[in-house]
């Protein structure tokens, strides 16, 4: 038993955390610049077939090491689906269909919630009372951060199924990733979840989309930013963070985003930020930090 000082992670994870926090909701800056100009759908086609061919070079010259067999990269592929087909098909629909930033942001803030409720079941993980309190602190961050941009009044019950749909895939994919997936070599595992994710993009634009894309450079950028940033760098250190820590406490670095997103948009956009919302800032803050830092053993 060790009395002296504990094991100190890498300067470079400890640095993960908020570095992934910033590229993350940079996303939400990305997207906006990009779906003027494509169905959503028919832009995340191309988003996850320039990372599919991207990360798969990758793991050629690497030499990374493929799934063994058909199981493990069962795993991997449906991990991917929930992860970036799911989640991010969500998010897209239900922007297409007329739902809020601010209402989608709530709704995603609720997954540290489902994640702490379903990790003791699915991952054996024990949730104490502190963190307990630091997930309802940070919902209600969240809910102060956001809720100034809800439009009163409408109603989009189409957009909300598929905003719901994306809070589920993303909670059970963070989930089944740890679980089935924690040890797949990061560029080829990406590889093969952006490959499964750019065929259910492609059905679905084929279905549901006409597929046109207009190319002009504000698509051009916002694809390119998505693909390198999103799809490759936020992607990868999510996994990495998954893999290094606890399923709630990875998750609620998301209740970061959406005021990360609002300074975000306040510095691009000029989009107004008040009182209110940087009370929900602090809140939120406060709530990350009762989740993630670990108390002292008694």
């Amino acid at each position: 038993m060790t009395t002296g000082a504990r094991h100190t992670a890498p300067a470079w994870i400890v640095a993960m955390p908020a570095v992934f926090v910033v590229l993350w909701s940079s996303g939400f800056i990305g997207a906006k610049f990009g779906l003027p100009y494509a169905e959503p759908f028919t832009f995340l086609l191309w988003r996850f077939a320039i990372a599919t061919l991207l990360l798969t070079l990758a793991a050629w010259i690497w030499h990374a090491r493929w799934p063994q067999t058909g199981r493990e990269a069962g795993h991997i592929a449906l991990a991917g689906l929930l992860v970036h087909a799911g989640y991010l098909g969500g998010v897209f629909g239900a922007i297409h269909r007329q739902v809020s930033a601010g209402e989608i942001a709530i709704i995603a803030g609720l997954q540290p919630v489902l994640t702490a409720l379903l990790a003791g079941p699915f991952l054996g993980e024990r949730i104490s009372a502190r963190q307990w309190l630091g997930v309802m602190l940070g919902f209600l961050g969240v809910v102060l951060v956001v809720l100034e941009r809800v439009a009163p009044g409408q109603t989009h019950v189409g957009g909300y199924v598929f905003a719901l749909f994306a809070l589920s895939s993303i909670t059970f994919g963070t989930l089944y990733q740890k679980r089935f997936c924690s040890h797949m070599d990061l560029r080829s595992g990406a590889a093969i979840q952006f490959a499964v994710s750019t065929l259910a993009m492609a059905v679905a634009a084929a279905l549901f989309e006409t597929m046109r894309v207009n190319w002009t450079g504000e698509f051009v950028f916002a694809l390119v930013w998505l693909v390198l940033v999103l799809s490759v760098g936020a992607v990868t250190l999510l996994y990495l963070l998954i893999r290094h820590g606890e399923a709630a406490r990875v998750t609620s670095m998301f209740y970061l985003v959406p005021p990360v997103t609002a300074l975000m948009a306040y510095a691009i956009f000029a989009e107004r930020l008040t009182g209110v919302a940087f009370i929900g800032m602090g809140l939120t803050v406060l709530g990350v930090a009762l989740v993630v830092l670990r108390g002292r053993r008694a």
